[in-house]
């Protein structure tokens, strides 16, 4: 459950990306609509970091010791 939400974020962080660029052809840079998205996406990545740490912090994730 954890793991598919973090694939979750990972996917919503993708789909901001592209939709400010879908936003940026579009609308020229003449509105706020790629700020929105950029704004969406750094709270979304930090959202996605946080949850990470916590789960690693908990024991609910663990790090990979082989390389």
């Amino acid at each position: 459950m954890l793991k598919g939400f973090i694939v979750f974020l990972m996917l919503a962080v993708v789909v901001s990306l592209f939709s400010g660029l879908f936003f940026l052809i579009k609308d020229g840079g003449k509105t706020n609509r790629v700020v929105n998205s950029l704004a969406v996406r750094v709270t979304l990545s930090i959202l996605l970091l946080a949850v990470i740490l916590i789960a690693l912090w908990q024991g609910a994730l663990t790090l990979n010791p082989t390389p």
